[in-house]
């Protein structure tokens, strides 16, 4: 597997290399005479100082200069006006200025030296020379190997420091992805900590996010796990009870007398019922976290009529009153607002005394959709509020029946809308269960 680092650093190395041996190689192929003459030591002033010394000292001073010059650097010099004749001697020997026109005839031919011309215009008189400069091969070979360690160097320099620079952004890139990378398989072995990318979460910049948002995520799913953990728990705790009693009455029944066991039926359906209706409330609460049917229009006030008739049906001396704004919609799953309401009611059915109704609430309030169902009953004591709404969770002191599935119901159905479930004691008495769900389909939670 190719390292990301490596891949990162070798990209900007190679990037850094290719811009800086372009540049040096198309400063060459564009201003090559430019280089030399702006370069060379010998060439660098020597149009200026020439103009100077001719026109304040005359052509001795002048062609002493190029003589100077030539034994110094091996270079010959020819000056010309803006005529084209000479106007020095100049160092350029005859037989030489003979052959190179002889070879400018042949263009397959090469010449022994480098042929550099110069215009320059004095200042003072505003007469323009032409200065021809003939360097030997030989002689500029030499000078480009001393001239380039200067620029050689520089590259060198700024390779190693524009690396280290490379060196330092690859390691501010793969670092934070390792951690990530480290925090993801902590979390596939739930051995995850959150404080493992507390460093990394305090940073301004994308991984910071990137990190807090793996925060969440991971407290998340921790949550999750821990919660199914204890379902299970509490499921096999919840189930070994029916299947106990069942289990004691079938070797009652095995050991008793015919007209004995006529009296066990009743005892053993009572307890098959009871393990039926606790395995059916488990299967709607793992349905609730298993759909992944798509979110559809919910007509609400309809669905608030339906699940009325269906609780005055299941208990006829339990009045249930419903009141709602009119056109009541909303973007989310239909069985399961259903359910939530329906479990609301059967839960406040349970606790509410007779000749008191049951009141439905239902409103807009901003961008949500608020349905609270309120009985008249004796309501929950303030410490175990925070509680309700857990798996098997059950007040103490209640004698009604129930598996403490029915909030639990509710609670996860407006979860998954991306609303929640408010539980509290009305103020005039009784208790309030209240499911806030969104209105708006965009804050609906997709699976």
């Amino acid at each position: 597997m190719r390292s990301l680092f490596w891949r990162i650093l070798a990209s900007f190395w190679l990037a850094i290399a290719l811009v800086a041996g372009l540049s040096i190689l198309l400063g060459h192929m564009l201003n090559q005479d430019a280089w030399i003459l702006s370069r060379h030591p010998g060439l660098n002033t020597l149009a200026q100082q020439w103009t100077q010394l001719y026109e304040e000292q005359g052509e001795d001073a002048a062609q002493a200069l190029l003589e100077k010059r030539k034994r110094r650097y091996h270079i010959d010099v020819q000056v010309l006006n803006e005529s084209g004749d000479p106007v020095v001697r100049g160092t350029f020997p005859r037989r030489a200025a003979a052959f190179e026109a002889r070879q400018s005839d042949n263009k397959d031919s090469h010449l022994p030296w480098r042929r550099l011309t110069v215009e320059y215009t004095s200042p003072k008189s505003g007469e323009t020379f032409l200065l021809i400069y003939r360097i030997p091969h030989p002689e500029l070979d030499a000078w480009h190997r001393t001239s380039l360690l200067w620029p050689l160097s520089a590259l060198a320099i700024a390779l190693v420091v524009l690396t280290l620079f490379s060196l330092l952004v690859t390691l501010s890139i793969t670092r934070p992805l390792s951690r990530l990378r480290g925090a993801v398989h902590d979390l596939g072995q739930t051995t995850y900590q959150q404080n493992s990318l507390a460093r990394l979460a305090n940073r301004r910049d994308e991984f910071g996010v990137l990190a807090n948002d793996f925060n969440r995520m991971g407290a998340r799913l921790q949550s999750l796990i821990g919660s199914q953990r204890q379902l299970l728990r509490d499921v096999s705790h919840e189930l070994r009870s029916p299947l106990a009693r069942l289990r004691i009455a079938l070797a009652l029944a095995e050991r008793a007398s015919p007209a004995e066991r006529e009296k066990l039926w009743p005892r053993l359906t009572r307890e098959c019922d009871r393990l039926e209706a606790l395995i059916s409330e488990i299967l709607v609460l793992a349905r609730v976290d298993a759909d992944n049917a798509s979110a559809e229009d919910v007509d609400l006030n309809a669905l608030l009529s339906t699940v009325q008739k269906d609780a005055q049906l299941s208990s006829p001396e339990q009045s249930v009153r419903v009141e709602a704004e009119q056109h009541l919609s909303l973007k989310g799953w239909p069985t399961m607002i259903e359910r939530a309401v329906d479990n609301l009611l059967r839960n406040a059915q349970r606790f509410n005394p007779a000749g008191q109704p049951i009141e439905v609430l239902a409103l807009r309030q901003g961008e949500h959709i608020v349905v609270s169902v309120r009985d008249h009953g004796p309501g929950v004591e303030a410490e175990h509020l925070s509680q309700l709404g857990e798996p098997f969770y059950r007040a103490p002191g209640q004698t009604a029946a129930g598996h403490g599935l029915g909030l639990a119901i509710a609670r996860r159905a407006a979860e998954r809308h991306g609303g929640s479930l408010i539980l509290a004691n009305h103020p005039e008495g009784g208790f309030v269960a209240s499911l806030e769900l969104p209105l708006v389909p965009g804050a609906v939670v997709q699976p």
